[in-house]
């Protein structure tokens, strides 16, 4: 199985993670580099020319199965679903149907159900290095590091230079805050598989989270030549900037990132930071809006954007910002007044403000919390 369709489904779901644990969360998209139709042709075609044989031996499970590896290799995973499990009907002893399975039940985001298929499949006979990269790929997703970091120690015994399991274990690393461990790792990948965009993006955002914002720019340029069109290069590019004291370089650059990557939230929290400190407010509103659709904890986001709508006179939607402040620092007065103030507001009630310093909102670097949406 081609190691680029597991990058490819780790960082959607870990957005999720990549970097998680820096606090910046990639959402991979291809390398642009490549023709997709090109490079799924072949799978797909393999698949069609199943169709005939499958017509003939309808009740041979190990044609099914083959289909429906090509189908997940082709990116048809509903369809290699279907296929599998009519294999899986037909014939339920071979491992390999249920790693066929966990594959794409995890393409489909379905960790807990594609772990019981992994199971399955060891449990049946099933041994590869492919499974233990995909179960640790999985246990990573969901921030269980040494678990994890176990199931790629096993898939590297077999095979020591797999560029994906490296590129997994320095990611695993980020997560329990070992950086020269994360660093290492991320480096061997990129030398064993140096055409992975995802990769430089990682080392350019770890570059830039410990202030090495040229070292960084090297990394993001270079992915930038494979993939001029992925956005969190772009953002690890203007990040650079924005280190080397030039706003105006980094806000452009955030701006385009956005424009090529609208999940990609932390390009939005950057542009709503810049206009939030020169009260445009109305110009920080939706950037923050759309980050903390994407990660509703974001450090300061929530806190912006509730005063940003109240600087606008937008008092309804102030308060219910203010009202998911309270939700989240339960007890604490200052939101608990903000609540009071923009209801009454609301209702054509005019209050006396109590002043109070604004407490600057600034963007973790280093390790994200579980469930803190960094």
């Amino acid at each position: 199985m081609p190691h680029f369709s597991f990058y490819r489904l780790l960082l959607p779901a870990a957005g999720a993670l990549g970097l998680a644990a820096c606090t910046d969360a990639p959402a991979e998209r291809p390398d642009t580099m490549v023709n997709l139709r090109t490079v799924q042709s072949g799978p797909r075609i393999q698949a069609e020319e199943l169709d005939g044989a499958i017509a003939r031996q309808p009740r041979n499970a190990s044609l099914y199965a083959r289909r429906a590896a090509f189908r997940l290799d082709a990116g048809q995973v509903e369809a290699a679903l279907r296929d599998i499990n009519q294999a899986l009907e037909l014939d339920d002893a071979p491992g390999e149907f249920y790693f066929t399975k966990a594959r794409a039940l995890r393409a489909r985001g379905q960790i807990k159900s594609a772990l019981a298929a992994t199971t399955e499949a060891g449990r049946r006979g099933y041994a590869s290095p492919s499974l233990n990269l995909l179960v640790g790929e999985m246990h990573l997703a969901t921030r269980r590091y040494q678990d994890a970091l176990d199931q790629l120690d096993r898939a590297l015994q077999q095979e020591p230079d797999d560029a994906a399991a490296l590129f997994y274990k320095g990611v695993a690393y980020v997560g329990l805050q070992d950086t020269v461990q994360a660093l290492d790792y991320l480096r061997a990948s990129l030398a064993r598989d140096p055409r992975q965009p995802e990769t430089l993006h990682q080392l350019a955002f770890l570059s830039n989270a410990f202030r090495q914002p040229q070292q960084a720019a090297l990394y993001a340029a270079r992915g930038l030549k494979l993939a001029p069109t992925y956005g969190p290069l772009w953002y690890d590019y203007g990040r650079q900037f924005e280190l080397q004291n030039q706003p105006d370089s980094a806000t452009r650059i955030y701006a385009r990132t956005v424009q090529l990557d609208t999940t990609f939230y932390r390009a939005d929290y950057r542009l709503a930071l810049v206009a939030y400190k020169r009260h445009q407010y109305a110009v920080a509103v939706p950037h923050l809006q759309r980050a903390l659709r994407r990660a509703p904890r974001l450090t300061g986001a929530r806190q912006m954007l509730a005063e940003s709508l109240e600087s606008l006179a937008r008092w309804p939607e102030a308060a219910e910002q203010y009202r998911l402040l309270v939700a989240e620092n339960p007890g604490n007065r200052h939101w608990t007044y903000k609540v009071w103030k923009t209801s009454n507001r609301a209702k054509g009630i005019l209050v006396e403000e109590i002043r109070r310093p604004t407490v600057e909102a600034v963007e973790p670097i280093v390790v994200e919390k579980p469930n803190s949406g960094l």
